[in-house]
């Protein structure tokens, strides 16, 4: 099916459904929503507005009527930024709570630290963070950027912008930024950058010694070639970690730093002022003005009774994501797995930029690219924007993932069908 039918199938399943949930509650059950996201450790800083505004979403549709008659109820668990217990949390919400979906996880670990439980037990989870592609679950719907929705257009942003020549790739020592990475260094090298024009660096969690690694930093970019730094640190090391870029003196005019991990909510916690000028690159900022988002970001503030709490992009994946599952659940008339899973494809609602986002049989959806430059208010300045992007679940500059697809629709119902051979793998399926 192509995009532009899936968009309409979609729209006129949204716009038929629109409404028929009543006012009073029926007798059933309520309908229980896993919420999986650490409100301790490392991760905390980002995941927790995660676990708000689930709840505010909840409350919004129970103030609708719930969903098929039926209330919505929350199950909030705290996995701790501990990739095992994510896994642990995660069969309890779907064994032991009896959860109709779950909405969770942050880092790439975590999410591959729960994959197995939901493929075994054949649960429904939403990620709704930007993450590293090479994956397609029938189990999961992937609601954050695929590379091809952020690093790529970043990269190519600061070519043709900022003329840069020389790429320092910063990430924090896990799944996502290495698999990233290398996708980055793949494509930079396609681009014709040399192997000793790309520095490579990674942390642990929750690292806060940073002077020598931005000394390193600056040393790389002394050289005469402009260079950048495409920055895939993750959770709290963020904040030493920019603190130490405005101690030595490094301003976006001389090194500018892209990051794809630090939000609104990231910088909700640092002095910005030294930091104008370097970038994020999401699909979602709260400077975006239109009527959308200017309505989110009042009632956010309201329920969470703070006129200042910011908004971001994540929380916008968890707003389209809970969105199109509402959708699916009307669509099917149930909230039984398979039919929801099968509902899914086509469905399009709203983003928070002003357009649509669709769910694409390979189980990503449709976003637009932004690039912000930090303020000194802690906001984004948009400098750039795209249409919609199809997330790209494989990476076309890889050579084992160039000629693989997903299509989760029937006949195929494949999340990796290699086209040069038309089978079906075992990876990603």
């Amino acid at each position: 099916m192509k995009f532009g039918s899936m968009m309409r199938t979609g729209l006129v399943a949204a716009g038929l459904l629109a409404g028929a949930v009543g006012s009073a509650f029926a007798q059933g059950a309520p309908i229980k929503v896993g919420i999986l996201h650490s409100l301790s450790g490392t991760m905390a800083i980002s995941e927790t507005t995660l676990k708000d505004v689930m709840l505010m979403l909840i409350e919004e549709q129970n103030k609708k009527g719930g969903l098929l008659g039926r209330k919505l109820e929350a199950v909030v668990v705290d996995p701790a930024s501990n990739w095992p217990l994510f896994a642990e949390k995660a069969r309890e919400l779907l064994q032991k709570d009896k959860v109709a979906v779950v909405f969770g996880c942050w880092t790439s670990v975590s999410r591959k630290s729960v994959l197995p439980v939901f493929e075994e037990l054949n649960g429904i989870l939403f990620y709704p963070v930007q993450y590293e592609g090479e994956e397609s679950s029938r189990n999961v719907f992937y609601t954050g950027a695929a590379p091809n929705q952020q690093a790529i257009p970043a990269v190519d942003y600061l070519m043709a912008n900022e003329k840069v020549q020389r790429w320092v790739l910063a990430g924090t020592d896990y799944v996502y930024p290495r698999t990233t990475n290398k996708i980055l260094e793949a494509y930079l090298k396609q681009k014709g950058v040399k192997q000793e024009d790309i520095l490579i660096n990674y942390t642990p969690f929750g690292h806060s010694d940073w002077q020598s690694i931005v000394a390193d930093i600056k040393k790389f970019g002394s050289t005469g070639k402009k260079t950048a730094v495409v920055s895939t640190i993750n959770g709290d090391a963020n904040v030493p970690f920019y603190k130490e870029l405005g101690n030595q003196g490094i301003k976006a005019k001389d090194i500018p730093v892209v990051a794809f991990s630090v939000g609104e909510e990231e910088l909700a916690g640092i002095d910005t002022k030294p930091l104008i000028g370097h970038l994020a690159a999401w699909n979602y900022f709260q400077s975006v003005k239109n009527p959308a988002n200017e309505a989110f970001i009042k009632t956010w503030q309201t329920f969470t009774k703070n006129p200042k709490r910011v908004t971001n992009d994540p929380m916008e994946a968890h707003v389209i994501g809970f969105n199109m599952w509402v959708e699916a659940v009307k669509k099917a008339g149930t909230t039984d797995p398979d039919a929801v899973i099968d509902a899914m494809i086509g469905i399009a609602v709203p983003n928070l930029t002003g357009g649509l986002s669709a769910m694409m049989p390979n189980h990503h959806i449709t976003k637009p690219v932004l690039i912000g430059e930090i303020q000194g208010n802690g906001q984004f300045d948009v400098v750039s924007a795209t249409p919609l992007v199809v997330g790209d679940e494989w990476s076309d500059y890889l050579p084992d993932s160039k000629d693989l697809i997903a299509d989760w629709r029937k006949p195929m119902n494949c999340g990796n069908f290699n086209v040069a051979t038309g089978k079906c793998g075992g990876k990603g399926k």
